[in-house]
């Protein structure tokens, strides 16, 4: 451990494993950009990551100029950290290697700030590693996140001659104009997906409604009112989740169909706010202890009923946790697969979901699949970007009594 604490092998260390990271995620993203095959590799890794690693170690200037030698001399001989296949142009090959250059320097440097090439605390150890793991975490977890979103939108912009002659071909030709948006102008004009989108959307509007209205004066009883059984019910509250949904789908379907409501979305939207109605009670009981019982005491004292003080103090001060429960319920709604897929046979009454599942068909292109998609995934993200703030603020608002 103490020969780790050392800044000549603390900077090599880091930086051979920093470099390799980056130059994994420069591999990755040209390859998408351009279409060509670019790789890692880690014997390059290996000897950019030292050369960097000491040339990003607080000291004097010329370090940099070594470094920058030592890095330009190892491509040159062929030890770079990407490989590229063949019909890559010069252009792509430099630009990647710049590409990954500056990224690891970059963080190599604000990395090893405080790393001295001596030894060093465990304090500074730990801080490096720490922005290392970071700067990993960073990259890894947009990866994971934008890769998929990416490889999405990409193929619905693709005609069925280009997916066929190179499937794995995510660059885009621009030059085609309002063309690259030709699968998206089908749905809506062949398959009906501006009824999807209305149904979809009126469905979770809907079950947002009822379960607000349920749940609010629900998790009001549970946080306020003293009954007996107030404690089993607040803890049991949460136990629906306990049962799997493919458990119960077989008897919601045959009492669906008993009763007629199979195939309508009278149906869907009595059967939605069973399953959001527990969470969102979850959710607003504990802000509802949260709040000041002194305030709502004040105005029983002013004269209100016990309704009207919920209806002028305590739902004026819970609107972060209203809007943080809506728009959870919102995105349940909205995503919701298994029951609309039991449940809905007639197209006019396919929720979003349910459109983008008949989709789903060799007969059908996929670039329309991945088109669907991207309908339903934006509009969902753009409300959660939006009033993201507002739910944070109700998910911990309750968190603290007073």
């Amino acid at each position: 451990m103490d020969l780790i604490r050392r800044g000549y092998v603390t900077a090599p260390v880091l930086g051979v494993m920093w470099t390799f990271v980056i130059a994994t995620t420069v591999a990755i993203s040209m390859s998408f950009a351009t279409g060509a095959a670019f790789r890692p590799i880690g014997s390059g890794a290996l000897i950019w990551g030292i050369a960097l690693g000491f040339g990003c170690l607080p000291g004097p200037n010329w370090k940099a100029a070594v470094t920058a030698l030592v890095v330009a001399a190892a491509t040159m001989a062929g030890f770079g950290p990407i490989a590229t296949g063949t019909g890559v142009s010069i252009f792509s090959s430099l630009l990647g290697a710049l590409a990954t250059a500056g990224f690891a320097a970059l963080g190599l440097r604000i990395m090893l700030d405080e790393v001295e090439m001596g030894p060093i605390n465990r304090h500074t150890f730990e801080a490096a590693v720490i922005r290392f793991c970071t700067g990993f975490g960073y990259i890894f977890f947009t990866a994971i996140v934008l890769i998929p979103f990416y490889v999405m939108v990409l193929t619905s912009l693709k005609n069925q001659a280009e997916l066929i002659q190179n499937p794995l071909d995510f660059s885009i030709d621009l030059s085609k104009g309002t063309e690259l948006f030709r699968s998206y102008n089908e749905l809506f004009m062949q398959f009906d997906f501006g009824v999807y989108l209305l149904n979809s959307f009126l469905i979770s509007v809907l079950t947002v409604f009822i379960t607000l209205l349920f749940a609010v004066p629900g998790a009001y009883a549970v946080a306020r009112l003293r009954f007996k059984g107030r404690a089993a019910f607040s803890r049991s509250i949460l136990l629906i989740y306990m049962v799997p949904m493919i458990v119960l789908a077989l008897p919601i379907y045959i009492a669906f169909s008993m009763t007629g409501l199979r195939n309508s979305l009278g149906g869907i939207i009595l059967i939605y706010p069973v399953t959001t109605i527990p969470v969102a009670l979850y959710m607003l009981q504990g802000y509802f202890r949260g709040l000041p019982a002194e305030v709502e005491e004040a105005g029983l004292m002013d004269g209100l009923s016990r309704l009207m003080v919920i209806w002028k103090i305590t739902l004026p001060l819970s609107l972060p946790a209203m809007a943080s429960v809506s728009l959870y319920v919102f995105m349940i709604a909205w995503n919701e697969f298994l029951l609309a897929f039991m449940l809905l046979d007639d197209p006019s009454k396919f929720t979003l979901t349910r459109g983008i599942a008949s989709l789903n068909s060799s007969e059908i292109p996929r670039q329309h699949l991945m088109a669907g998609s991207v309908i339903a995934t934006v509009p969902i993200m753009a409300i959660f970007l939006g009033l993201e703030r507002f739910m944070t603020k109700g998910l911990t608002a309750g968190s603290v009594k007073g």
